[in-house]
């Protein structure tokens, strides 16, 4: 317990500073893989016959080490946040744009030509019809991004970018577990509140005849 009142001491304004950081790095990267990956996945659902290849595409770039590609943007972009970013950005692209294409693409078709019979066109059906009822599934993909974004902004201390990878950078260095815990538990809290957070927003955001079918499937 003194170990614990004696790290807050010392560290704990900097812990605060690093958690916000943390967040600032990994929302920045999911925030920019949505708007990238949801419309082009709508977009895949109207040329199926490049939507296979692309995504199996982009499943390849993914399974590169996290770390290897961090370090690749290093001459690229040099060090700091932005590099970061952008290489976590790749990671959250995959299951954003698979989900958003499945979900979509899975819309029921009478239901898309109920839209047309309304008189609607291609861009009123996507944000009226197609995104609605895709949203349980999109949301799906968007949350396991954020999940392991968080995880993996832990490494971008490595190349500068701050966060609480910090701590845990600077406590194998120093041989300090307490500083590797100070990284990892509050990482791990705020991967949970998150989650959780997306899931409460994904309820309240999903049409109710859609919450209504779940209830009555489970």
């Amino acid at each position: 317990m003194n170990a614990i009142r004696e790290f807050f001491s010392s560290y704990g304004s900097e812990l605060l500073i690093k958690t916000g950081e943390h967040l600032y790095i990994s929302f920045a990267a999911i925030l920019l893989g949505v708007l990238v990956a949801v419309p082009l996945g709508v977009l895949l659902t109207r040329i199926p016959n490049v939507a296979d290849r692309l995504i199996s595409f982009v499943g390849i770039l993914q399974t590169i080490p996290s770390l290897a590609i961090i370090a690749f943007f290093i001459p690229l972009l040099g060090v700091g946040k932005f590099p970061a970013i952008i290489a976590l950005f790749f990671y959250s692209v995959l299951p954003i744009l698979r989900n958003t294409y499945t979900g979509v693409k899975n819309v029921d078709a009478n239901v898309r030509e109920a839209g047309k019979g309304m008189g609607m066109n291609q861009i009123e059906s996507v944000f009226k019809i197609e995104l609605p009822l895709a949203l349980p599934v999109i949301m799906a993909g968007i949350r396991l991004a954020t999940v392991y974004l968080i995880g993996w902004a832990t490494l971008a201390a490595f190349i500068g970018g701050g966060g609480l990878g910090d701590f845990i950078f600077d406590g194998l260095n120093l041989y300090q577990p307490m500083l590797i815990v100070a990284g990892t538990v509050p990482a791990t809290i705020l991967a949970l509140i998150t989650d959780r957070t997306l899931h409460l927003l994904e309820q309240k955001l999903t049409p109710n005849g859609l919450k209504e079918k779940s209830q009555q499937t489970t």
